[in-house]
């Protein structure tokens, strides 16, 4: 028998997962959204052929899973109103909201919850995602297996054993989407610069990205053995390269992500006194 999840929001990253968990064959009838609007919830519904409710008491009454997915401002009064019927069902609960630490999640929730903690990223909505997963003791491993199965309908899942970790894991994955989008806009800019049109370098960015992306997932070989076996010695490649490490971007990037990971830790901070 399938799994009954209910999705506490409505937005766009329940919308992917759902359609991911149907597309990998989980019946429609399953799975329930909630939001505090019927016009909110028609779309979901006709897309998908789910159950919507705008109770979300009600919506988690019967739920084996309970997915947490509205926004950090709003976590503390969703969470709080749906205590008691949780404590009483005690379903396993999965958190995708940023920076809201399992302490202020389980301190919300009335404590000892199954809770798993899930930092996912935005190519989620195409099927294509990376996410980090942190449990608390008292998630089993069947719930750990069901979790995963979950976020994997929309793509790669790694979990970390200490919750600090998905501060990390925001400075990979999380935020990494924007690292790789900055890179296609400086490598249109340039390659406008060099005389191409610019649909032209946006294309040939972008792909060029899938391509390696897929080499680098593919291959038996690291990154930096792949990234030699481009460079002919005294090559254009080579030339490329070596300026862009005398430029300083590795130290730059690894500069940037420490100052995202620094971020998460702040924002926790911030949203966990709300």
């Amino acid at each position: 028998m399938a799994s009954r999840v209910t999705f506490i929001g409505a937005g766009n990253m329940a919308s992917a997962i759902i359609g991911g968990m149907i597309d990998n064959g989980h019946p429609a009838t399953a799975i329930t959204a909630t939001s505090p609007s019927d016009a909110f919830l028609a779309p979901i519904h006709e897309r998908y052929g789910i159950r919507t409710n705008t109770d979300n008491a009600a919506a988690v009454r019967d739920a084996d899973i309970v997915v947490l997915a509205v926004k950090p401002q709003v976590m503390r009064e969703v969470c709080e109103g749906l205590s008691d019927t949780l404590q009483r069902q005690r379903p396993l609960i999965i958190s995708v909201a940023a920076g809201l630490t399992a302490e202020s999640l389980q301190a919300w929730l009335g404590g000892g919850m199954p809770l798993v903690r899930c930092m996912p990223n935005t190519p989620s909505l195409v099927g294509a995602g990376a996410a980090g997963l942190f449990a608390t003791p008292e998630v089993s491993a069947e719930q750990r297996a069901q979790a995963t199965e979950l976020l994997e309908a929309v793509g790669l899942v790694e979990w970390v054993e200490e919750e600090a970790l998905l501060d990390a894991v925001t400075a990979v994955s999380g935020s990494g989407p924007a690292y790789f989008f900055l890179m296609f806009e400086a490598m249109e800019e340039a390659g406008v610069k060099l005389g191409l049109p610019a649909e032209t370098a946006r294309r040939l960015a972008i792909q060029t990205a899938l391509g390696a992306a897929r080499m680098a997932q593919e291959s038996e070989f690291p990154p930096e053995r792949l990234k030699r076996n481009v460079m002919s010695p005294g090559g254009t490649t080579e030339r490329a390269v070596e300026y862009l490490e005398q430029a300083g971007l590795r130290t730059s990037l690894t500069e940037a992500m420490e100052a995202c990971a620094a971020r998460a830790r702040e924002m926790a901070e911030e949203l966990g006194q709300r």
